[in-house]
């Protein structure tokens, strides 16, 4: 049996499969829990409370569908960054609160910056000011119309 470590926490393979179940679906009764993985309501209620506990389960959440809210525009932008100034453009990127999320990546692109905005004059303006970051050399910006 692997085990990895977070904080005091060991996890074993019925930890991960709580786990994994959860990320699916946060608000799964655990007697349904206990049912999935064949244990007993207790041991899976104790195997809950020592995660969250130890802090190595934060909470639980309801996962929404990336497209519910009318009105937002999600999209994708991916940046070309010259020379080695990547910690730099970071640090101003996420500056902006219209991009949720920047990554790292491989490839052609330096990073991928996923942006929400209320509107299309926001989503321009945002675009603006990601451009006038120093030392960002390109980048492409898609907008996400349904998630499948």
């Amino acid at each position: 049996m692997t085990s990895e470590k977070l904080g005091k926490h060991s996890f074993d393979d019925i930890d991960r499969q709580l786990i994994a179940l959860l990320k699916r679906d946060g608000r799964a009764p655990v007697a349904k829990l206990a049912e999935i993985l064949k244990l007993s309501r207790g041991t899976v209620q104790i195997r809950l409370d020592r995660m969250l506990n130890s802090g190595a389960l934060l909470g639980f959440t309801a996962r929404v569908r990336e497209d519910y809210e009318d009105g937002q525009i999600n999209a994708i932008m991916m940046i070309e960054i010259s020379g080695k100034n990547t910690t730099q453009v970071i640090t101003r990127l996420r500056r902006l609160p219209q991009l949720r999320r920047v990554h790292t990546t491989s490839g052609k692109w330096d990073l991928v910056a996923e942006i929400r905005v209320e509107n299309l004059a926001e989503f321009d303006k945002t675009l603006r000011e990601v451009r006038l970051v120093d030392n960002i050399e390109n980048s492409e910006t898609s907008i996400l119309l349904t998630s499948v």
